[in-house]
This record gives structure tokens, C-alpha cells and sequence, in this order.
């Protein structure tokens, strides 16, 4: 968070199941065109019931366009290539969303699909597989890569598409080291386990969806297809990988991260945001304040919408000074304009660089942002010398009382 709030991003969302953790962060700039996140999970470990192993996923409309973010653990082990593929077609079958597009992961426009999915090098030994690491022949063990291999016969595989693995495999490592796997450990009734092979566990991939099948008739799939393929003939959607490789430097895991960076070339379906809004006349904590909003395009609200008072890059959706509701603090409204009360004692006394943004309940994301703009430090506090670090709401009340 500390890295990414002065680069301007803004954590929309996140999921954790267990050691699954996925987060969902964006440059402010896009923020009020991101809507309708949801996210879900789903647990595989222990026939179902353990978040071990399965998926976490978050998905999203992107300027209209929809994409979804599918983090997956899958079944460890080199003899379970099969049950990974399985446990693949279970998780993206069994995850729904409230979502009249795209109720289905499948349905998104583009999917990436990433994280620990275990897959192994097989057939090769200990002794070749570290030698091609140690002279980066890395394209000698791509053949025998299972993900690979399986892509040749699983239809489901056959959808994705990934870089080329020009980067050392990224399990299994010593921990706080850069050398592979080199103990012997310990396993049930005082064996010895083997020493694990080095193989690229840790995955990015994504799916752009292709054309509509042919079919035999005009039926509604038929016509559903056919109404998708107009508008993504109309608004196209491109993709390119700019970079894949790993992290070697980080060393807190037996597993070494990997990055992927891409671009998404697209026309928007919309570039103005649902609503606009801004602060009405000069902020501070020594007068009630005032929000004017303005819907630019209809839009489904709600009794629990609500706007939030921001410092100047902040880090996260739940990261507000204070909140006003939409409907249950509105004063005054027209066809334009509506007016929303915030009480003085809701505003930071030391004064701020600050934004406001509007947060629908309905979509679940911010459709509005505001300029920035600057609430001043209460006059009324800095007069009677009132000020220190921990001042609070409750505090500046309480001396307003006694004056």
C-alpha cells in the first residue's frame, strides 16, 4: 500500500481464502470507469471443504469491457496433472456472479488466470533439469512442462494463451537462499522424502474470448452470440504481453514470485462517469459543509449509497476521513443538482488536500470523483491553540462545548 498510494493507485477490492489472496488495484484516473466488482471463491481441498487448495476470483467492468481475475492453488504433487486440470474446469464452472452479462467466469470478455497451479516438469531428471537452469536452456525443458503437455489434449487449456517461460523456474527453493531445493525432509513413519524437482508452479495466463461457435439454427444462444460479436466488432479489445519473468530477489517463500505486465489496446463504451460532484463553498471544521452532485447518466441507486471525504492519495475505497449517506443526509434537489449535508464535526481540523467520491452500493465501486480541493484547518481550534497529533472529532466537539 505504502509503495503503490504515491503512484497514484487506489486498492478497489480483495479476497482471501485461507493462503489465497487476491487484490484489485487501480490508477485513480480509472477508478469511476471500474464497476460492478464482485468476487467469490471457491474451496477444492479436502473434497470440497478445506480453502487449501481452489480459487479466488474478482471480476470487474473495465469502460465496459468485462474481465475477471481468477487466482488459483491447485493440487500439488507430479502425479496429479489431471486433477489439476480438473480442479480448473470445477472452479470455472462452479463460480457465478450477480452479473446480467457475464454471470459465468467464461462469459467475461478476458479472463486471467494465474497463481500456484502446481504444474510439474516430468520425465526429465534431477541432474538435466538443473543444468539446463544453471546455462538458462530454459527452452529444453519447455516439452515436458505438464501445463504444456496437457495443453494438447485439454480443451479447456487450449482457451489460454502464456508467454514463453524465459525465466528459472520458480519452485522449489531453500528458504531465505537462491539455491534449490537441496534437504532431505522428513515424512510419515520416519522416511525421507525426496529432494523436490525445480519447476515454473507459479503461472500467468489469460483468455481473450474467441468468436461464437457455429450453430445450426437461430435460437436465443444463437442470437446472444450474435448480438456479443456486433458489439465486439464495435468495440474491440486487444491484449499484449510486455513482460514475464520471476523475482529472484525475494527469498521469504520456497517459491519465487512472477510478474506479468500487459496492455489492453480497447475503444471505451463510455468515458464520463456516472455521476460528477464537488464541495460547495470553502471547507473546514468550524462550519457545516455542503456536497453538490450531478448524475450524468442514469444509473440504478440506492438508500445505501454514500460519499466519501478523501485525503489526497489515498490508499484503498475504505481509507475515507468520514462518509455522508446519499439519501439519508440529501437537503435540497432538482432535476440537476442534489445537495448532501456533512456535518462539521465529520471534517479533519487540521485541514486537508482532499476529494470527494461518490460510492455506489449497487455497482459496488466509486462512479464519481471530484477535483481536488483544500479543507482548511479550523480557525476556532488554531486560536486557542488546540491542536496535536491525535486530535479527533470528539475532542474538537467537546472543546466547542466548553467555549
Amino acid at each position: 500500500m505504502d509503495t503503490l498510494s504515491p503512484r497514484r493507485y487506489v486498492k478497489l477490492s480483495s479476497i482471501r481464502m485461507q493462503g489465497l489472496l487476491l487484490l484489485v488495484f487501480s490508477k485513480l484516473k480509472h477508478v469511476p470507469f471500474i464497476r460492478d466488482i464482485q468476487t467469490t471463491y471457491t474451496r477444492t481441498g479436502f473434497f470440497g471443504y478445506w480453502g487449501n487448495k481452489g480459487g479466488v476470483s474478482a471480476r470487474l467492468s473495465f469502460y465496459g469491457h468485462m474481465l475477471c481475475f481468477l487466482n488459483c492453488h491447485l493440487a500439488a504433487h507430479m502425479d496429479f496433472a489431471s486433477q489439476r486440470v480438473d480442479e480448473l474446469e470445477y472452479i470455472v464452472g462452479a463460480q457465478t456472479f450477480h452479473c446480467q452479462k457475464a454471470p459465468k467466469i467464461e462469459d467475461h470478455r478476458l479472463m486471467f488466470w494465474f497463481g500456484d497451479l502446481n504444474f510439474r516438469i516430468q520425465d526429465h531428471g534431477m541432474h538435466f533439469v538443473r543444468s539446463c537452469i544453471k546455462d538458462q536452456n530454459y527452452d529444453l525443458l519447455w516439452s515436458k512442462d505438464q501445463l504444456t503437455m496437457m495443453k494438447n489434449r485439454e480443451q479447456i487449456l487450449q482457451q489460454f494463451d502464456e508467454g514463453p517461460l524465459d525465466f528459472p523456474p520458480t519452485y522449489k527453493f531453500d528458504l531465505k537462499s537462491d539455491t534449490y531445493d537441496s534437504r532431505f525432509y522428513r515424512t510419515w513413519f520416519g522416511f525421507t522424502g525426496k529432494k523436490r524437482k525445480p519447476a515454473w508452479t507459479d503461472r500467468i495466463l489469460w483468455r481473450l474470448r474467441s468468436k461464437a461457435p457455429p450453430s445450426d439454427g437461430p435460437g436465443e444462444e444463437e442470437k446472444k452470440w450474435s448480438a456479443e460479436e456486433e458489439e465486439e466488432e464495435e468495440y474491440p479489445l486487444r491484449i499484449r504481453q510486455d513482460l514475464y519473468t520471476s523475482r529472484m530477489e525475494y527469498d521469504i517463500s520456497d517459491h519465487k514470485p512472477v510478474v506479468g505486465v500487459f496492455t489492453l489496446q480497447l475503444r471505451k463504451k463510455y468515458d464520463a462517469p456516472l455521476v460528477s460532484l464537488q464541495p460547495e463553498g470553502d471547507w473546514s471544521a468550524d462550519m457545516d459543509a455542503m456536497v453538490l452532485y450531478r448524475p450524468l447518466q442514469p444509473f440504478a441507486s440506492s438508500a445505501w449509497d454514500w460519499i466519501g471525504l478523501y485525503k489526497v492519495g489515498f490508499c484503498s475505497v475504505s481509507d475515507y476521513i468520514t462518509y455522508t449517506w446519499v439519501k439519508d443526509d440529501q437537503v435540497a434537489s432538482n432535476e440537476e443538482v442534489t445537495r448532501v449535508y456533512v456535518s462539521k464535526e465529520e471534517i479533519p481540523v487540521r485541514g486537508a488536500q482532499c476529494v470527494l467520491c461518490y460510492y455506489s452500493n449497487t455497482l459496488h465501486s466509486i462512479i464519481g470523483v471530484s477535483e481536488a480541493f483544500k479543507v482548511h484547518e479550523s480557525k476556532v481550534a488554531a486560536e486557542e491553540g488546540f491542536f496535536h497529533e491525535k486530535i479527533g472529532a470528539l475532542e474538537l466537539a467537546t472543546f466547542r462545548e466548553d467555549l
